[in-house]
């Protein structure tokens, strides 16, 4: 069996509620619609518009956060998580009413389990309501985000394989600092998301010192902060993606590396290289982009591509109800 049909079973198994916070967008209400009629996980829909219709096939209601019922109370709740705002009363509820910021405090109060959108939204409109409503989970610094790529076999396996691109959605420029969390969240949330060992790789343009400059430098150092913080962790840098993750040349570039040739778990130097490379894999290769999945996280929120058609989001409430059950 596959990644995506094991996927799919493990949000039945979990039995989340995952809400779809942009119930307004028809491929949002499509995913909703095949999320339902799978069932799989329950789908809960919100949309800002309060005159939009069930789509068709929809059998439950589409909640709308400005005429919902539960809005003062949330508004209450919002001001008591988020007392460095100092709202009042009306400006909580305008906020509240927002389905981004509506979802998180559903999932922070737990009458929901999990959160995706994107759709219609920057990712930095997502990330803010995520952080402001559900905060960052214990001992994280920073909110990151992955893709995970479900690629056609490359390595002789059976299978279409599985990596994880990070940070491919949300810090522009980290610094190795920031580089080290990336890669630990990545392969914390890859062993509850996919379940195997993670191997990471820093990525440049060089192979353990076959170039010189600043920024494979950077990549370097990350490495060595990396395993200076977690020495148990399967991990290597700087390596260039063909010897991260093809074994014949990662013996001949890196034969002492751990992990060349068999890396999992891919951290990039800068959102720019991220970003470009999982929508070339996706759209060269035939891959499945799914997320980005948002790390560091207290609570499961999740992110979507503008570019994302009903079965990426379908794919993303699913990996959103897994991690609602780990």
């Amino acid at each position: 069996m596959g990644f995506l049909q094991q996927l799919a079973q493990r949000a039945e198994s979990a039995g989340r509620r995952i809400i779809l916070a942009e119930g307004h967008d028809e491929r949002v209400q499509d995913a909703a619609v095949r999320l339902q009629d799978h069932g799989h996980i329950e789908p809960i829909l919100l949309t800002p518009d309060c005159t939009v219709g069930p789509p068709p096939g929809w059998k439950g209601p589409i909640r709308c956060p400005v005429d919902d019922p539960e809005l003062p109370r949330y508004a209450d709740f919002y001001r008591q998580i988020r007392p460095q705002e100092a709202l009042d009363d009306r400006t909580a509820r305008e906020r509240v009413a927002d389905p981004l910021y509506f979802a998180g405090l559903m999932v922070r109060a737990g009458d929901a389990d999990g959160v995706v959108a994107g759709a219609d939204h920057a990712t930095g409109d997502v990330v803010r309501a995520a952080y402001r409503c559900v905060g960052t989970s214990p001992g994280h610094s920073y909110v990151t985000g992955a893709f995970y790529m479900v690629v056609p076999s490359f390595r002789g396996t059976d299978e279409p394989e599985v990596l994880t691109f990070a940070d491919s959605g949300v810090i522009p420029n980290p610094s190795p600092e920031q580089l080290v969390e990336i890669a630990l969240q990545a392969a914390e949330m890859r062993s509850v998301v996919v379940g195997d060992v993670p191997h990471v790789a820093f990525l440049s343009f060089s192979t353990h010192g076959s170039a010189r400059s600043p920024a494979a430098e950077k990549m370097r150092k990350a490495f060595e902060l990396l395993k200076d913080k977690r020495p148990d962790l399967a991990a290597d840098g700087e390596l260039q993606a063909d010897a991260a993750l093809i074994r014949q040349v990662g013996q001949r570039k890196a034969p002492s590396s751990p992990v060349a040739g068999q890396a999992n778990v891919l951290i990039f130097p800068d959102l720019g290289a991220g970003n470009i490379a999982y929508k070339l894999v996706e759209r060269l290769a035939g891959a499945t982009a799914i997320g980005p999945i948002l790390h560091g996280l207290a609570l499961p929120y999740n992110d979507l591509s503008r570019g994302a058609d009903p079965a990426s989001i379908e794919w993303v409430a699913y990996v959103t109800a897994v991690q609602a059950g780990s």
